[in-house]
């Protein structure tokens, strides 16, 4: 084959003299709705940084809040959407990153803001022997048995005196903080926490490790036999998601200030995890932000109403997945093409694009 032909640009033209001609089709990665997200979610988040001057702490709490179960639904999203590991005991992880924060604040004498990542660390290094157990199951017996592991971590703990046994104990690291700073400093780690998530997420999926993600997701028989390394990665993906669960159970008990192993290993956790994700969208970065505030909304008019809060939450749940099968951002995407983390590439020929500004 001539040589000139090899180095053309994929589906394109050579002309006379080896010489390749411009290609007609082009590959996009980015739309215009993407470009504006990205452009108002950069002015939100400087406003958003902003908040502990102008705004009142009762916001911030609720901030932090949301943040974590946001957190914790992406991460959730990650595992079961994108890798197909469709898990009920992330809790575990939520549960350890706090408890191996509060150790280090009222053990180490670790600072605790310094411990939130330290904690996160720690969850995401427990899942390795872990996964020994946890991949030996699939499918719904994978869900049971590591709702099953997250019991034995929160037995395990409610037998532990030294941080309360199952009353639970209080966070004495930070009391040597004002009230204001330790807020502030909290608000500000939550945000910077919910950022990174999403930029991290949204990055690894427009990898070749996110695609090979999908594709494993998808058939593990048929990645495998391209090459993928099929165990290499769920692993890779069950730590990174193990990992964000510890940052949002290490953010939040520091935001509560105390921690006991109901309220750490609490089934609750992945059950909401599991509404936001299927009431956005699974399988999609702004779904767990859609059901996010979603959540969120419901959690703060509704909750007064006890029970039938409760009962909403399922009754939405059902009118969701009967009638928005994809989630709510999902028809929405379907529908009008919304994408504000587009993942996929487009092949588009050169003739549909719009001119450019210098008429070319």
């Amino acid at each position: 084959m001539n040589t000139a032909l090899k180095s053309a640009p994929a589906l394109g033209l050579v002309g006379s003299g080896n010489a390749p001609l411009a290609a007609p089709f082009e590959v996009e990665r980015a739309t215009a709705a993407s470009r504006a997200a990205l452009c108002i979610g950069v002015a939100l988040v400087l406003v958003a940084a902003s908040l502990p001057f102008w705004g009142e702490s009762s916001w911030m709490r609720e901030f932090v809040e949301i943040a974590c179960y946001f957190i914790f639904a992406m991460m959730w999203n990650l595992l079961a959407g994108y890798g197909g590991m469709v898990s009920i005991g992330q809790q575990a992880f939520f549960g350890f990153g706090g408890y191996a924060m509060l150790m280090l604040g009222n053990f180490a004498g670790v600072n605790p803001f310094v411990a939130i990542p330290l904690g996160a660390l720690a969850a995401g290094l427990v899942a390795i022997p872990v996964s020994f157990v946890a991949f030996r199951l699939s499918g719904g017996y994978f869900a049971i048995g590591t709702w099953v592991i997250a019991e034995v971590f929160r037995l395990s703990f409610a037998n532990m005196s030294a941080v309360g046994g199952g009353s639970g104990t209080t966070l004495t690291a930070l009391r040597g903080i004002d009230k204001a700073t330790r807020e502030s400093t909290t608000y500000w780690m939550a945000l910077a926490c919910v950022v990174a998530a999403v930029a991290l997420v949204y990055l690894f999926l427009r990898s070749k490790r996110g695609l090979a993600l999908l594709a494993i997701r998808d058939n593990e028989v048929a990645a495998e036999s391209q090459g993928i390394p099929v165990a290499r990665m769920k692993l890779a993906v069950y730590v990174v998601a193990a990992f964000g669960a510890g940052l949002a159970g290490a953010l939040y008990f520091v935001g509560n200030l105390r921690i006991s192993p109901d309220a750490a290993f609490s089934v609750n956790w992945t059950a909401f995890a599991i509404f936001m994700v299927v009431i956005g969208g699974i399988g999609r970065i702004e779904g767990p932000l859609v059901g996010a505030l979603i959540f969120w909304a419901l959690n703060r008019f509704l909750s007064d109403y006890g029970t039938w809060y409760l009962m909403g939450l399922g009754l939405l749940a059902i009118v969701v997945t009967l009638f928005f099968k994809q989630g709510l951002w999902g028809f929405a995407q379907q529908r009008w093409g919304w994408s504000l983390f587009p993942t996929q590439r487009k092949l588009l020929h050169a003739a549909t694009r719009p001119p450019s500004m210098d008429g070319r």
